[in-house]
C-alpha cells in the first residue's frame, strides 16, 4: 500500500493527513464529515469561528460542493490549481462547521502533484484546506519542523520536501475583496481589475 492510498483510507475513515502544497503543508480531513472536521479543528486548537476552506483536484470537483458565479467560474479557470482560495456559495452537503455557520465556503485546488494525487485518491470527496500548524504558529514548510501536536494527531504524514512558504490569496471574487494578501496576490488583484 502506498502512502497515497494510506492516507487516503486514513480520510475516509474519519483521520487527519498532513500534505504538502505549493504554499505550505496542510492539514487534510473529509471535509463533508463534521466529526473529522471537528477533529482538524480541535488539533489546530483553532478558534470555532475561523472558518476552514476544502480542496478538491479540479474546478469541476468544485462545483459539486460550491455554486460558482460567472465571474467566480472565470477566475478558477485562470488561477486554479494554483495558489489561491476562492470563496463561494456553498452546497448544501457542505457541513456549517467547516464554514463556521457561513454561507461561503473557500475552495482550495493546489498545484502540487502529492496533493493532487491525494485529493484524486479521495474524489470526489473534498478535505480541509487548512495549515498544518497549531494556530498562532508559524506555517510549516517542511515536515519535520511539524508541531507535536499536528504530528500526534495525523494518522499519516505525506512528506513532499520543503514547500515555497508563502500562504495561498484568499479572495471573494464576487465583491473584488482579498481577504488575505499571499502568493501571486498582485496578479490576482490586476484580474480582479480587469475583470
Amino acid at each position: 500500500m502506498t502512502d497515497i492510498d494510506r492516507a487516503a483510507e486514513a480520510i475516509r475513515s474519519g483521520g487527519l493527513v498532513v500534505y504538502p502544497t505549493e504554499t505550505v503543508y496542510g492539514l487534510g480531513a473529509d471535509a463533508l464529515d463534521a466529526d473529522a472536521v471537528e477533529r482538524a479543528f480541535e488539533a489546530k486548537g483553532r478558534d470555532r469561528s475561523n472558518p476552514m476552506s476544502l480542496g478538491v483536484p479540479d474546478v469541476e470537483t468544485a462545483a459539486k460542493y460550491v455554486d460558482p458565479t460567472e465571474r467566480e467560474r472565470a477566475f478558477m479557470q485562470e488561477f486554479l490549481p494554483g495558489p489561491a482560495t476562492v470563496v463561494c456559495e456553498r452546497r448544501e452537503s457542505v457541513p456549517d462547521v467547516l464554514t463556521a455557520g457561513k454561507d461561503r465556503v473557500g475552495v482550495r485546488v493546489p498545484d502540487h502533484e502529492l496533493a493532487l494525487e491525494l485529493l484524486d485518491a479521495v474524489a470526489p470527496t473534498p478535505i480541509t484546506a487548512t495549515s498544518a500548524n497549531v494556530s498562532g504558529r508559524a506555517s510549516v514548510l517542511r515536515s519535520d519542523d511539524l508541531d507535536e501536536e499536528i504530528r500526534g494527531d495525523a494518522a499519516v504524514v505525506l512528506d513532499g520536501g520543503e514547500t515555497a512558504g508563502t500562504e495561498s490569496t484568499v479572495v471573494d471574487v464576487s465583491d473584488g475583496t482579498i481577504h488575505r494578501r499571499g502568493a501571486m496576490a498582485d496578479e490576482i488583484e490586476a484580474w480582479l481589475d480587469e475583470h
